[in-house]
């Protein structure tokens, strides 16, 4: 009795030896003899901390390659773990102790809960119903043979390092290892590439997108599968999962509507809707995981049969994307990191079942979606390319893999080499998409390239670029004021400029962006009452411009490529672009990124037409001015040279509406005296040509043209020029060239694009009401770039908006 007695207190003994306490929350502070890293809260804020500097840092190392953060953050979350900086086990024990991962899992599981519910969102099931009979068969092959290779080569592997493993649910969650496509993913690299409004990009995204969905089926089923009961449980399992879905779309799906219909457009939504969401989110994982399935599904679908019209969706994106992506997310990373040992593959064998895994994965995707695309009649490199492309991983696939480590039906060794597997396909399809797929084409030569032209009456197209609602009024105005005489047609592409974040709404964005290929906007879209539409389809319909829409959605260090390839394909004569500097309140300039003052200067560098920059100062107020009612004064400071007669001829034309005023002051410089203003030019050729430009506005001006008014003055000191320039009195808009012949007028210049002339009447000290036009002339000798996308042609299409569509991409 007595030694039964003693075996069970040594049992118990035993147990609390290994069990120790859990955590507490949190600490009284080292001053008391504690130390934080003991305790749950503070140890998973430097937790946080370190996985989130990791993986940033991670990402900027990793941008010139053009990877997606995903990369990034599986690589830092191996680092992490025992596969490297684990290794030392102080490290492991100090900041990733044992007892610190249930909580550490549990924080990275509610961010990925939210994640996923963001995926949701960006999935539209209308635009999936609506894919079109190839792109459906591509994704069909691109799943299809994969999977059934991947059951193949789960039999290698349940023979050498899986043996053991459970029959069914390891050949099924091999197949859906190997055969799934990263939505959210692709479309990052096809943004990258300039391809996501190409025929291939559409292609790729729409055969995505029925990949995302077949993939949780199929991952809805292993989860089932990998139960440990009987096959009848697991049948169970799938007919109350089926259950749930048919429960949220015919009751939630109602509510979420129900709340949508009652947030109007420009009224924000109310916290209580968002926080009914969000619990609904939360319940919706509760019942999943409940069912056995796993709380991400439930997540996964209540995001999509939330309604995508309306603010409703992007008010719930806003409010959980920068929280989750940013903190939570890279946690879950860690812990697939802090899982994965690659010193558990070791040995010709492990190595070789590494490269038969990545060899499979490959060979089933591209191989699939390759004999496809043939089949369908797309040309063999389209083929190639979307292979490669639909070959793409991302966090599903390791959502995938830690749930089969989970429930034990994969091993250390198999977990890593399907993470290594993962981390290779990803990393190589930016490289080899961008060495056999270049789709920029040398544009056709086209006559019109500047706005001095011989045919005055000849269309002008201009390309007018804008960041948001902000540069709308001036824009408009400025348009309205380019009109000229009736006989001359008028052509503008507005183009919103838009940075593609590591937000996951950027990812929307580009959805609804270039949806079924239209514009930014649609203007048979429910949610067609945006200011950006109101202000340019009303501007429309009250001129004769023709004002056709376009998006730029890009990274700020490539987005310049979108405005020059544009341009080329349009055919324009002048590029405008916004200054990277806006007006506060107390007048003075306030920037808004060096990343948008390396985009002028980008396309400044590489233009094929001329470029005007504006500095917004609020051209005819904040509001657009109708035609009847604009009565502006435009000054023109004419020095000589190529950049002053196109600013000039653009003003000329400017002066041709009845509500213009023209004022142009030429300075003769007289540099026998004093400090000279005058910088060395061609006094042959470029004095002759600004004599003939010039003899033309003085003969408007004697044939009585009471709206140009025309003087000269001569100058021998940049303080002559200040001053005649002040005495010119109020001008809503100066327009001048970006290099003169002119001395700075100014101490400082920061901003080297505006030129001499133009930093001075930018500077706020000069004034707080006029805004400037800079104006450099296209120069057909100078070497530059060509950024032309795929579809320019030498003849415009009939809906400009988007790139022209071949014949295999219907």
């Amino acid at each position: 009795m007595a030694a039964a007695v003693n075996a069970t207190v040594a049992a118990a003994n035993a147990t609390k030896l290994a069990c120790p306490a859990p955590m507490k929350a949190t600490s009284n502070g080292s001053w008391q003899g504690d130390n934080p890293l003991d305790y749950a809260l503070p140890l998973l804020i430097l937790q946080i901390c370190i996985v989130v500097v990791l993986t940033r840092i991670l990402g900027y190392i990793l941008r010139p390659l053009r990877q997606p953060r995903v990369i990034a953050e599986i690589i830092g979350g191996i680092l992490l773990g025992p596969s490297a900086l684990g290794r030392n086990q102080k490290f492991l024990t100090t900041v990733f102790p044992k007892a610190s991962l249930t909580v550490l899992d549990t924080v990275a599981n509610i961010g990925l809960l939210f994640f996923l519910f963001l995926v949701g969102l960006e999935l539209d099931l209308r635009a999936i119903r609506r894919t079109g009979n190839r792109a459906l068969a591509i994704a069909v092959a691109g799943i299809s043979l994969p999977f059934i290779m991947g059951v193949g080569t789960s039999v290698v592997l349940r023979k050498t390092i899986a043996e053991g493993a459970r029959e069914t649910p390891f050949l099924v969650f091999m197949g859906v290892a190997l055969s799934i496509t990263a939505f959210p993913v692709l479309a990052r690299i096809l943004a990258e590439l300039k391809l996501l409004t190409t025929d291939i990009g559409r292609m790729a995204m729409s055969a995505a997108a029925v990949n995302d969905v077949a993939a949780w089926i199929l991952l809805a089923l292993a989860i089932a599968l990998s139960g440990n009961g009987s096959p009848l449980v697991s049948v169970w399992v799938l007919l109350t999962g089926v259950a749930f879905v048919i429960f949220v779309a015919l009751a939630v799906r109602p509510c979420l509507k129900w709340m949508a219909s009652r947030s109007p457009q420009g009224e924000p939504v109310k916290e209580s809707y968002i926080c009914a969401t969000l619990v609904g989110v939360l319940a919706a994982g509760f019942v999943t995981d409940t069912i056995g399935i796993h709380a991400l599904f439930g997540a996964f679908i209540v995001g999509i049969v939330v309604p995508k019209e309306g603010p409703f969706a992007g008010a719930l994106i806003e409010k959980v994307e920068d929280l989750i992506s940013g903190l939570f997310l890279p946690l879950y990373f860690v812990s697939s990191g802090l899982k994965t040992n690659v010193a558990t593959i070791s040995g010709a064998q492990s190595w070789g079942l590494l490269v038969l895994v990545i060899a499979t994965a490959c060979i089933g995707k591209i191989g699939g979606t390759v004999l496809v695309s043939l089949a369908v009649k797309i040309p063999a490199r389209e083929a190639l390319t979307l292979g490669i492309l639909m070959n793409t991983k991302g966090l599903v696939e390791l959502i995938v893999l830690n749930i089969g480590k989970d429930r034990k039906v994969l091993n250390d060794e198999t977990f890593a080499v399907l993470v290594l597997m993962a981390l290779f396909t990803t990393f190589i399809t930016t490289p080899i998409v961008m060495a056999i797929y270049k789709p920029a084409r040398q544009a056709p030569a086209y006559k019109h390239r500047t706005i001095q032209r011989a045919n005055k009456e000849s269309e002008l197209r201009i390309l007018a670029c804008f960041h948001g609602n902000r540069n709308i009024p001036t824009l408009i105005n400025l348009i309205e004021s380019s009109r000229g005489t009736q006989k001359q047609g008028l052509i503008v592409y507005s183009m919103h400029l838009m940075e593609l974040s590591e937000r996951s709404s950027a990812i929307s964005i580009v959805h609804k962006a270039r949806r079924n290929g239209m514009p930014f906007w649609n203007k048979n879209s429910d949610d067609g009452t945006d200011q950006v539409v109101v202000a340019f389809e009303a501007y429309e319909k009250l001129s004769n411009v023709s004002i056709r829409p376009m998006t730029a959605i890009s990274d700020l260090q490539t987005i310049h490529e979108d405005i020059i390839a544009s341009a080329e394909q349009k055919r324009a004569a002048l590029i405008l672009l916004p200054f990277h500097k806006l007006q506060r309140v107390d007048g003075s300039m306030e920037t808004i990124g060096h990343a948008y003052h390396s985009v002028n200067q980008h396309v400044l560098r590489h233009a094929p037409c001329s470029v005007g920059i504006l500095v917004d100062r609020g051209l005819g107020g904040s509001a657009q001015v109708s035609s009847r009612e604009l009565s502006y004064t435009i000054g023109v400071l004419f020095f000589g040279g190529p950049d002053d007669r196109e600013a000039l001829s653009y003003a000329s034309r400017m002066a041709e509406h009845p509500g213009i005023d023209l004022v142009v002051l030429r300075f003769i410089v007289n540099s026998t005296d004093g400090e000279s203003i005058s910088v060395s030019v061609d006094d042959s050729e470029g004095s002759s040509a600004d004599e003939k430009f010039l003899n033309e506005l003085r003969a408007k001006v004697a044939a009585g043209n009471q709206s140009i008014t025309f003087e000269e003055k001569t100058v021998r000191r940049k303080e002559e020029v200040v001053e005649a320039v002040k005495a010119i009195g109020r001008c809503n808009l100066f327009v001048v060239g970006q290099k003169p012949p002119c001395m700075p007028l100014t101490q400082r210049n920061d901003c080297q694009e505006l030129g001499p002339v133009g930093s001075y009447l930018a500077a706020s000290e000069f004034s707080a009401v006029a805004s400037v036009l800079v104006v450099k002339q296209f120069d057909p000798t100078a070497p530059r770039d060509s950024f032309t996308i795929e579809g320019s042609s030498s003849e415009d299409t009939d809906v400009p908006n988007t790139p022209a569509t071949s014949s295999y991409a219907k």
